[in-house]
């Protein structure tokens, strides 16, 4: 379990009067849970999975990893261990010049013995779907691959939670759908716990979980079916609410009697077929 204590994180080049960017955030987030963390720019989410990870320390509070404090020099390569993290970027992230090297780097610096070392990679590429790629320059491959690359090399080193950080941002639909796959595989199959900081509305519905964060603290917090019918509250912070959500609220506030829980397209239709055989 990752606990969030009463965190506070300020910058040190903040004013004396701004707002921290974490703003007193207490949360706790199951094994095996799958929790998207959405909100604009500005609302502490990329700061909380820094510090989440260890590379920022909370200037009040305290996280806890299974039990391991962030603020502890002597357990914070025990917490990376646990916790890895995908940032925005795979160019960022990605050291080797040959996918396999690069997927074995992570692992092979926590002193992972080579005949594991080996089977880590192996594994890990093969559960992102890029084993074909073993052998292959990662800068040859697409942004959506690259990703997926990036993510195994945080698999290799198999960790219990995976925080990625907008994973899907600089990516073209094709790779925001391979990436999000390979995100869902492992929550479902692999039993990871994924952090998922996001501001696409299509990737938080397919959460267990949905966190909303203004000014460094969760304004909202609940199943996506229980978040993202509060269209208003959403809206009036800057975000969007699935484009068939909102359709079914503002039908509801025209009077018609529309569930506004409906998260996609299929739900949607079936919503509209029963109101319409209601009024018929």
């Amino acid at each position: 379990m990752i606990e969030i204590k009463n965190v506070v994180y300020r910058y040190e080049s903040a004013d004396e009067d701004q707002l921290p960017a974490i703003n007193d955030l207490s949360l706790n987030i199951e094994k095996g849970e799958f929790l998207a963390i959405l909100g604009h720019n500005g609302s502490g989410k990329s700061t909380l999975a820094k510090c989440l990870n260890g590379l920022l320390i909370p200037s009040e509070g305290e996280i806890l990893i299974d039990g391991m404090s962030t603020s502890s020099e002597e357990e914070i390569w025990s917490i990376r261990e646990k916790a890895g993290m995908v940032f925005q970027n795979p160019d960022n992230q990605i050291v080797a010049t040959v996918v396999e090297e690069d997927v074995a780097f992570g692992a092979e610096n926590l002193g992972v013995p080579s005949k594991e070392l080996r089977e880590r990679v192996d594994w890990a590429l093969d559960v992102v779907g890029m084993t074909e790629y073993v052998k292959h320059a990662p800068h040859q491959l697409s942004g959506g691959q690259k990703q997926r690359v990036a993510i195994a090399g945080i698999l290799a080193m198999n960790p219990d939670y995976i925080i990625l950080d907008e994973p899907t941002a600089m990516l073209d639909p094709n790779g925001r759908k391979e990436v999000m796959e390979t995100i869902m595989k492992l929550n479902r199959e692999q039993n990871k716990t994924i952090i998922l900081i996001t501001h696409y509305m299509d990737e938080a519905v397919k959460a267990d979980r949905v966190v909303v964060m203004e000014k460094g603290h969760p304004i909202l917090d609940g199943a996506p079916r229980e978040v993202f019918p509060q269209v208003d509250s959403i809206k009036k912070i800057g975000l969007d609410v699935p484009q068939v959500t909102e359709m079914a609220y503002r039908l509801k506030e025209k009077g018609i009697p529309m569930d506004t829980k409906v998260l996609n397209r299929e739900e949607f239709v079936e919503e509209l077929c029963r109101v319409l055989a209601f009024e018929i």
